[in-house]
């Protein structure tokens, strides 16, 4: 069955879901940044998890995002749909826009990216960091919004939680990095290993440091532009069941493991096997 998982911020706290119940879930990694909403909309089930925990208690680099994918997984979860607030390197594309993000390029560091370890190693592909047949409709969802919506961006995922510098910010504008935030790594990459489909919607609250004239990042006017979008966000969310499609996914994404350990089988640890199960037990 298809199930929708939405990781975000407070404007997707108000999606009317049918049965909606906060639901505290353990994982092998510890636990989410919060308990997860659960319900249904238009029939389809549904799992909200505030990326950050409820009042924003979370630094980007803290993060547990093994154990917030992990327990999408844990319950039923087949699609993520990730929405974070983003600054642009583009003129084009402008506080307010939304970005259906298809690359992305890491900055961070030392943020755990893998369920797999010494014991039991797996390398997916991350040619494709998101999964285009999700991806896709979550454009069509945006344009629902009534927002402007540039369908495909790279990411620049900075470890934070400070902004770029002005340098900074003009060098990756000059590399061909679209827009820039501190969230969808590891997300993605740990996505990809738990066989979920993902995809990003950046909403673009500023235009980061580049631009000539422009002051720099503004912490208040970023929480304005996110206020004033939150309707968007939520729109967005409520769109989604109509036009999710059913698995199997045509790009694997729900097959990313096949062929990926390899680790031979009497050489596996068997306390991280336990661990994997949740997420590997399909090729395990």
């Amino acid at each position: 069955m298809m199930h929708l998982g939405l990781i975000g911020g407070s404007g997707l706290y108000g999606l009317p879901l049918e049965g909606a119940e906060w639901r505290a879930i353990d994982t092998p990694w510890g636990r989410p940044s919060d308990a997860i909403l659960t319900g249904r909309l238009g029939g389809l089930p549904v799992s909200f998890l505030p990326r950050h925990g409820r009042g924003h208690r979370i630094a980007p680099g803290e993060l547990p995002a093994r154990a917030n994918i992990a327990a999408l997984k844990a319950l039923g979860v087949t699609d993520v749909l990730s929405i974070s607030a983003v600054g642009s390197f583009r003129e084009e594309m402008a506080p307010g826009h939304l970005v259906v993000v298809d690359q992305v390029v890491d900055r961070t560091t030392g943020r755990p990216s893998s369920f797999f370890g010494t014991g039991c190693v797996a390398h997916v592909s991350l040619a494709h960091p998101t999964c285009a047949r999700l991806s896709a409709l979550a454009a069509a969802a945006a344009r629902e919004t009534g927002a402007t919506v540039h369908e495909g961006g790279t990411y620049l995922c900075i470890e934070g939680p400070q902004f770029n510098s002005r340098a900074e910010s003009r060098l990756w504008r000059s590399l061909g990095c679209d827009v820039v935030g501190m969230t969808m790594l590891p997300e993605a990459r740990l996505a990809r290993e738990a066989e979920l489909c993902y995809a990003t919607v950046a909403m673009v609250t500023d235009y980061d440091a580049w631009r000539e004239g422009e002051g720099a990042v503004d912490v208040a006017a970023v929480l304005a532009v996110l206020a004033a979008n939150a309707e968007a966000g939520r729109t967005l969310a409520m769109r989604m069941p109509a036009q999710l499609t059913p698995h199997p996914c045509p790009h694997g994404c729900d097959r990313a493991l096949d062929h990926a350990v390899v680790t031979a089988p009497e050489a596996r640890d068997p306390a991280l096997v336990a661990r994997l199960r949740s997420i590997a037990g399909r090729v395990l």
